[in-house]
């Protein structure tokens, strides 16, 4: 645990800033990006790619051919499948402030956390954000800018926002 630690201090102070691959001088910063994410993360499938400023938890679950996009921010309890892609911008939130209690300021209500997972096939458009709690099924497009509020099924296309089916990928 404390090489995991090491490693993400390490991810996050340094690596996570460094060049992307079409630079000509960033010849190994993705690579070196990627092993480290290997490191630290509580899975990680064969042949990530880690794209500049990925602001990920150690405490995720990522598949194989999978693509953590530019700027994006994925908190802890995510699973990510195999073949996601992810455009600059994505946000992927596990955790939100509760505010029933009127007495008590939302500051002071506690923290209420629930998994993201996300299925085998994605591709999530720039800047998408997914709240708390939702499943995103297998082949599905999130159009860019869409907010996930709901459970995805399988083989669909949603935009919006909040997002809302657009078609069916089989149709």
């Amino acid at each position: 645990m404390i090489l995991r630690k090491i490693t993400y201090l390490f991810y996050i102070s340094v690596f996570r800033f460094t060049s992307e691959i079409y630079r000509p001088y960033a010849i190994l910063t993705p690579k070196i990006r990627r092993l480290l994410v290997n490191i630290f993360v509580d899975k990680c499938g064969e042949k990530l790619r880690v794209k500049r400023n990925a602001d990920i938890s150690m405490f995720i679950e990522i598949g194989d051919y999978s693509e953590l996009g530019t700027n994006c921010i994925i908190q802890s309890n995510t699973f990510i499948g195999n073949y996601v892609i992810m455009g600059p911008g994505v946000k992927i939130y596990t955790k939100n402030h509760g505010f029933s209690n009127l007495n008590v300021p939302i500051a002071l209500q506690p923290i209420k956390k629930k998994e993201v997972y996300i299925g085998n096939d994605v591709w999530l458009g720039a800047n998408v954000i997914i709240t708390p709690g939702v499943k995103i099924g297998n082949h599905v497009v999130i159009a860019a800018g869409s907010v996930v509020t709901k459970d995805v099924p399988d083989y669909s296309i949603y935009g919006g926002v909040p997002a809302r089916l657009i078609k069916n990928r089989r149709t």
